[in-house]
């Protein structure tokens, strides 16, 4: 079992859900998240003051998978999120130890469906 973490541009959620969906993958998290990266921001003029903005919005997806959609879903996102240009985004795969189903109280591979 793998959790997936992949923070994205905020325009290409909808291409990396509808990319998702394709390769049934259809369970997970999406939040809101501010960062920087290479970008190192940019700064912008506001009432005569220059302001500098190095926090970026982002979106970060997290998609707990069993072990045979690992590659599945990192090419999905990749695919649906790249654009070749600098802020495309990262993605982290961590090993996931347990996971446990509330409703049935199912563990492991099973719980993650």
């Amino acid at each position: 079992m793998k959790l997936i973490i992949a923070y994205i541009q905020p325009d290409k959620l909808t291409a990396v859900k509808q990319a998702l969906y394709e390769k049934d993958v259809f369970k997970m998290s999406v939040t809101n998240a501010l960062g920087c990266g290479q970008q190192k921001g940019y700064h912008e003029t506001y009432r005569g003051a220059d302001i500098e903005v190095n926090l970026l919005k982002k979106v970060r997806v997290e998609i707990a998978v069993n072990s045979e959609f690992v590659e599945t879903t990192v090419n999905a996102i990749i695919d649906a999120a790249r654009t070749g240009n600098i802020g495309d985004g990262k993605i982290f795969v961590q090993d996931l130890q347990e996971c446990i189903r509330i409703r049935t109280g199912e563990r492991g591979e099973a719980a993650i469906g």
